[in-house]
């Protein structure tokens, strides 16, 4: 019996020990994780620099009210905006908080800015943002939103078409909310010229162009944030998941005048930013840089897509492969949730996205061998 409430339908295996690429589970069998748990081990399972800067400030001091200064939190926050040519930084725990986060910032600039009729937002269909009511309302899925009616006003849905946005546009509207690649809706890239074309239509309609990269950046696809392959720059940017290597931590990364909206009382988080945190991330941010991982993954991606698309021409029913990077997907003419059961059996751990895609995020730190055993696992459960 369990006393935990049924939330999630868990696969029959328990993992005491993380290594690298490698979870380990009680009797010592090995699972290669493909998964980097949804994209938040990045940098791989104990990696020594994060377990390092944990241990030490585990041991001096976890946490702090934001009610008082915390340099760490002022370090971190120097190289995010560094890095991203952004202006400010708010920190939080989760990518959920992290675009609520976004959401309100948009929104209340809008209304100091506009009034208070400048409010509604608009997001993509196959998108995902989060379980809170703001994000999952934000969310255009009919599974994810079944039983919590009614939702929060002020979201429309629309195609993933500049036309079809251009016409949904009306003087309500304040923002338009992506992510540079929809990872739960099937591992589907938006893509260089969609991506300049919002940047130019929020220009010229004097909106925000809002962008969810929480399973995208901090360095999966090759760059710190994918926005920078379409060469343009948000309003604001969501960040989350890899952040941490597994340490909780959100944030939001914003123009000035936009971030100005948020003065002292309108927003906060008990937990956000605080020391424990901001060590893991500051270890992400410098391993990063200092191991060339960025340059890293770029090679890794190359080769994980050739690889792909030998298993794309040699099965008839394996449709496609599409991603961006280190997240990618197999698209099949069939359910794909079977075979992530049945590499588990073979121990490979992978993802579905959507009903039909086999989602890999294997961590940023992947080699040609990880991926050849990948390969060689992943056929083994097909032949199967």
């Amino acid at each position: 019996m369990t006393h935990l409430m049924q939330t999630y339908g868990r696969f029959p295996v328990a993992f005491v020990k993380g290594e690298g690429i490698h979870l380990y589970d009680a009797d010592g069998r090995a699972y290669l994780d493909f998964t980097s748990g949804i994209a938040v081990t990045s940098l791989g399972h104990a990696h020594p620099n994060v377990t390092r800067a944990i241990a030490e400030q585990a041991a001096t001091l976890l946490h702090t009210s934001n009610l008082y200064e915390i340099p760490l939190q002022e370090q971190v926050a120097g190289k995010l905006t560094a890095l991203s040519g952004l202006d400010r930084a708010f920190f939080c725990n989760s990518g959920a908080e992290a675009n609520e986060a976004a959401i309100k910032l948009a929104r209340k600039y809008s209304t100091e800015t506009y009034g208070s009729h400048k409010y509604e937002i608009l997001t993509l269909h196959e998108s995902f943002h989060g379980r809170t009511m703001a994000t999952l309302t934000a969310t255009p899925r009919p599974k994810f939103q079944e039983g919590y009616a009614p939702l929060m006003p002020g979201f429309r849905y629309v195609e993933k078409d500049l036309d079809a946005i251009k016409a949904a546009l009306s003087d309500q509207t304040c923002a338009i909310l992506v992510e540079t690649v929809q990872g739960e809706g099937g591992v589907l890239p938006l893509g260089r010229e969609f991506l300049q074309g919002l940047r130019a239509l929020c220009d010229e309609k004097g909106i925000l162009l809002l962008i969810d990269e929480v399973q995208t950046g901090i360095g999966r696809t090759g760059t710190l944030f994918a926005f920078e392959q379409a060469g343009i720059l948000p309003d604001i940017v969501s960040l989350a998941k890899a952040l941490g290597n597994g340490v909780p931590v959100g944030a939001i990364l914003a123009k000035e005048h936009v971030a100005a909206a948020f003065t002292p009382g309108t927003h906060g988080s008990t937990f956000g930013g605080n020391p424990l945190a901001m060590a893991a991330a500051n270890a992400v941010l410098d391993t990063i840089a200092e191991e060339g991982l960025l340059e890293h993954v770029q090679q890794m991606a190359a080769y994980l897509e050739s690889r792909l698309d030998e298993l794309v021409a040699a099965h008839d029913f394996i449709l496609s492969q599409r991603g961006h990077g280190l997240i990618r997907g197999l698209l099949f003419d069939r359910p794909a949730g079977p075979l992530v059961s049945k590499c588990l059996e073979y121990g490979l751990l992978v993802l579905t996205a959507g009903e039909k895609t086999l989602r890999f995020l294997p961590p940023l730190t992947v080699t040609e061998a990880d991926i050849d055993l990948m390969m060689q696992l992943l056929q083994e459960a097909l032949a199967d």
